[in-house]
């Protein structure tokens, strides 16, 4: 069967919206939103290109859930609720009916898992690469959004769970560290624990180094990071005790981005707080100080990094 806006729309993305009322059924140029009293609506947005985001070899299906799940993690960062979203994606030639439903099938997967609801967007042809992008929605109690501003010296640094595991995975052979690349883990569980004691977060994307400096830089301070204390999956480690520059080799974890983990601030009063709520291991890898920009260290000893993370040209 070749593969129709129209079809696509009618077969493949309307049962998407699990029935919500707002998507009026993919049948309108728009979506409706109703106000929810109590809590702020949050909007972000993400985009995923073939051959800069994902390998063309890479299922569609998990290229689909790693569209939904990049965006998830900017809510999570945010400890927003997901709630729906907008699609937009531009189809090349090479992607037929089978295609296209492969990565629809992905959709629904995560949709049921993430309880979100398709609630609009755009599908077109191409000639260049498959490239697709998602504008997320989710709920936050009023005034509780955490911001990248709110750092201030003295506040540690933490991570959640490890670092350096996507990167890995984007060359590696272990399927666990290519699962890590290909289908990130939204750090949704920690929304609780991020209103109530983070001063700033943001997911970590472009790498450690360079996503800690964008909270530095919005707060006004600069922050120290500890190599040292990175923490690292048992694959990673392993991979790590297998480099002969095991400085290097960190820096290249701490930079390489794809970990879709959360980087806050957290007052040191709170700290212990804070890891007893956050639902998954969190670990303090450095800390804000007076000034600006980014510090690295590994024990004791200052590093100048050729780069702070994944910059798009």
């Amino acid at each position: 069967m070749p593969a129709d806006e129209f079809e696509t729309i009618a077969r493949l993305l309307r049962p998407l919206t699990r029935g919500a009322p707002e998507a009026l059924d993919l049948a309108d140029d728009a979506a409706v939103l109703h106000a929810r009293p109590g809590f702020d609506l949050v909007i972000t947005k993400d985009a995923l290109v073939e051959g800069v985001h994902f390998l063309p070899a890479d299922p569609l299906d998990l290229v689909a859930r790693k569209l939904l799940r990049v965006n998830l993690s900017d809510l999570a960062a945010k400890a927003a609720e997901p709630f729906g979203y907008f699609l937009a994606v531009s189809w090349p030639e090479r992607c037929g009916w089978p295609e296209r439903e492969l990565f629809a099938k992905g959709l629904h997967e995560d949709g049921q898992a993430f309880n979100l609801s398709l609630l609009g967007g755009d599908t077109t042809a191409t000639p260049g690469p498959l490239s697709a992008s998602v504008t997320m929605l989710g709920w936050v109690p009023e005034g509780r959004m955490v911001k990248r501003s709110g750092a201030r010296p003295g506040d540690v640094l933490l991570v959640s769970d490890s670092i350096g595991d996507g990167h890995l995975g984007l060359t590696s052979d272990d399927p666990w560290l290519v699962q890590r690349y290909q289908l990130p883990q939204p750090r949704l569980e920690m929304r609780p624990a991020l209103w109530t004691f983070a001063k700033a977060a943001a997911d970590i994307s472009d790498g450690l180094l360079a996503d800690a400096g964008h909270i530095a830089e919005a707060s006004g301070c600069a922050v120290r990071i500890e190599l040292e204390r990175t923490p690292l999956s048992a694959p990673g480690r392993r991979w790590l005790d297998a480099q002969r520059d095991r400085q290097a080799a960190l820096l290249a974890i701490a930079s390489g981005g794809d970990d879709y983990e959360i980087a806050c601030a957290v007052a040191p009063e709170n700290l212990a707080d804070f890891q007893a709520a956050a639902g998954l291991p969190v670990t303090v890898v450095g800390v804000f100080e007076e000034g600006q920009g980014v510090r690295v260290t590994h024990n004791g000893a200052t590093l100048t990094p050729g780069q702070l993370g994944y910059r798009h040209r």
